[in-house]
């Protein structure tokens, strides 16, 4: 099985481009982050016609989780247990946002997560992101403990760079989100639970990014930042042959299908 992630910012404005890409990739399941659509809104043809189930949810323009699968989808569970509510506004009851999709493909338990971003450090967007991540923690050490040989695949946009070599000068970090010891403790913590980043032992850094910013050239300076993973139980590592990171599809150009999105793909192969 070749699994993927890929935070794909609009699905309706890259959905020529994903379909390009996972036709060309050979891709069996591709969980999708940052999709900014409700859910009758997401562009499901392009996908059924390349042979793939797709579940997915979302709200509005924000957000948003996918699952495309053409080795079967069983079992979809929206949102995690524990997972913590959202709203910015007191007067709105506080809701689950789009952020965590499961489904099981090909025997695979494959979360489509995206974390949320924290936007500034002390802020209650960081406050909600650390406790977002303390639940997932949570969650998925449970299930681990009913069920120890089960191959989960939590995948997508983590938003922390765990190590410093993860950004492209982490001098230019120390007052930002995504470095500080509280989120890559929350990283660690589930790192700690049993679950491995499958993909790093193949694509090291320093340099190995996941992630450009459109702005000042990041991309081809490779001013970048490495926060899409792969974390896998113990019976999922096992099964990893070969990982990659997809860095051409943030290229721009000829022969491209579309615009990029900003984050390219991360794959990994399982026997």
């Amino acid at each position: 099985m070749r699994l993927a992630t890929w935070n794909v910012n609009s699905i309706r404005a890259r959905v020529d481009r994903v379909a390009d890409w996972l036709e060309r990739a050979d891709v069996d399941v591709l969980a999708m982050q940052e999709t900014k659509c409700a859910d009758g809104q997401f562009p499901t043809m392009p996908f059924a016609a390349l042979g793939y189930d797709v579940v997915h949810r979302g709200f509005s323009q924000w957000n948003g989780v996918a699952i495309a699968s053409r080795v079967g989808i069983e079992d979809v569970e929206v949102g995690f247990d524990g997972q913590p509510t959202w709203s910015d506004k007191s007067e709105v009851e506080a809701a689950a946002e789009a952020r965590a999709l499961g489904a099981t493909c090909g025997g695979v338990r494959v979360w489509s997560l995206y974390v949320p971003n924290g936007r500034s450090i002390g802020s209650r967007h960081y406050t909600y992101k650390l406790e977002w991540l303390a639940a997932l923690r949570n969650t998925a050490s449970s299930w681990l403990q009913d069920n120890p040989t089960a191959p989960i695949a939590m995948v997508g946009d983590w938003n922390i760079a765990p190590l410093d070599d993860d950004v492209w000068d982490i001098s230019l970090f120390q007052e930002s989100t995504h470095v500080t010891e509280p989120e890559r403790s929350a990283f660690n913590a589930i790192v700690d639970a049993g679950f491995t980043d499958v993909a790093r032992p193949f694509t090291p850094g320093p340099g190995t990014f996941t992630y450009w910013d459109y702005t000042q050239l990041r991309f081809p300076k490779n001013r970048g930042m490495r926060i899409d993973f792969i974390l896998g139980s113990p019976a999922l590592a096992e099964r990893v042959t070969h990982a990659e990171i997809a860095r051409d599809e943030r290229k721009t150009g000829k022969n491209r299908v579309g615009t990029p999105s900003d984050h390219a793909p991360v794959v990994v192969d399982l026997t």
